[in-house]
């Protein structure tokens, strides 16, 4: 199974290689997406680090790609890299990984859980 994590922060990170980890052995690819606004150079910088802690989580696994891609959409730029890659599964946090992120669903899960005919997984993220 290649499952496609879409991460935003280390929060957001950490959930989903949690919820990957719980998974073990029944993976064969994962690919770690970060999209980074292309207006905003901070953007970027937490895409960097948010995937830096799918490398160190994720580490054991073989197979892991890490992706940053710059887009003004979040969830189009994720499931273009879900349909490219052809994922059987995307692992998505319920919001974003900000503290100041409302406890509603966010935006781009929504708009993915929405668009996409793959299944996704919505993993809830602790403070």
């Amino acid at each position: 199974m290649d499952v496609l994590l879409a991460v935003d922060t280390v929060h957001t990170a950490a959930a989903v290689c949690d919820y990957v980890q719980e998974r073990g052995g029944e993976l064969d690819a994962i690919t770690a997406v970060a999209v980074a606004s292309p207006d905003s150079p901070d953007a970027r910088m937490d895409a960097e680090e948010a995937l830096n802690v799918v490398r160190v989580r994720l580490a054991g696994f073989e197979g892991v790609e890490t992706v940053v891609v710059e887009a003004d959409h979040p969830s189009s730029a994720i499931l273009e890299c879900a349909e490219r890659d052809d994922a059987d599964e995307l692992v998505v946090g319920v919001r974003g990984g900000r503290p100041d992120a409302t406890e509603a669903v966010g935006s781009t899960t929504t708009a993915i859980l929405a668009e996409t005919v793959r299944p996704v997984a919505v993993v809830a993220l602790e403070w």
